[in-house]
């Protein structure tokens, strides 16, 4: 099982990926939750080109993935999961809410430490929120991620079907979070029990700093409750919100040759942000 599922692991992922952007991206078209206010088209190209800079960069620097650690991890028995006996399903459950809680903490880390808040910064600079904004991360903090991702699989020792099953699911909610949809408010509301949904993530991309230190969930949305950084809704609400960082709000910066620069840019923050 776990070599299948290593040897169909891009196909499986790449499968996810393309349709959600597929089923977010035709979503989007026909209900809009806002109207955009940059270029779809270079948006669109930009983020996806670097999309494509981070599958290949990744793939060169660490072929087995994190699936493949997963299996190494079982067979040594590194880890909690896998030096404890549990029924399969439920180990599969208890790595996917302990890694999805870990990519939390570290999406905070990511905002509160200055040098990775340069990195991670790239993310937060699109001036619209779409199915593209999703996957927009610079190739440095996809490394990191990675590496600390490796490192969450050695201590929780997560089962391999549960490394993929994460990272689909954090992919497809990712996308799915930062699209530009609208859903009823009684649907919304509800789903905000249990996952992240798009209005919840968007207070997260405001310019206002107050928002942008909210809603740092991906996929459970009880991180966010949790600890305290739930937000519910923007203070000047979805439409008259404003996305972005307001020290680069220029056309030039959706550009892949600047958001691969952006994280060595020495722009300060205005106090707006």
């Amino acid at each position: 099982m776990n070599e299948w599922l290593i040897q169909n692991e891009m196909t499986i992922r790449l499968s996810s990926f393309f349709g959600i952007l597929v089923l977010m991206a035709t979503w989007e078209i026909f209900f809009p939750r806002r109207a955009l206010t940059a270029s779809k088209t270079v948006r669109w190209f930009n983020n996806l080109g670097i999309v494509f800079v981070n599958n290949l960069l990744l793939r060169w620097l660490f072929p087995i993935a994190a699936i493949g650690f997963a299996a190494v991890a079982e067979q040594a028995h590194w880890g909690v999961l896998n030096n404890v006996e549990l029924p399969g399903w439920l180990s599969v459950f208890i790595a996917i809410v302990l890694l999805d809680g870990i990519i939390y903490l570290q999406h905070v880390m990511f905002h509160a430490l200055p040098i990775l808040w340069r990195l991670h910064r790239m993310h937060h600079a699109d001036l619209d929120l779409d199915v593209t904004s999703g996957p927009r991360f610079h190739p440095l903090e996809m490394i990191l991620s990675l590496l600390i991702k490796l490192a969450a699989i050695m201590v929780v020792g997560p089962p391999v079907v549960a490394v993929l099953l994460f990272e689909v699911i954090l992919n497809v909610m990712a996308m799915f979070n930062h699209s530009n949809i609208a859903l009823p408010g009684i649907i919304d509301r509800g789903l905000r029990w249990l996952i992240v949904t798009p209005d919840m993530h968007r207070v997260h991309h405001s310019t206002v700093n107050r928002e942008t230190n909210s809603n740092f969930g991906f996929n459970l949305s009880i991180w966010d409750r949790l600890f305290g950084t739930y937000l519910a809704q923007p203070a000047l609400g979805h439409q008259a919100m404003q996305i972005g960082l307001n020290q680069f709000r220029e056309p030039k910066y959706l550009t892949l040759h600047w958001l691969l620069v952006l994280p060595f840019l020495s722009r300060q923050k205005t106090d707006s942000d």
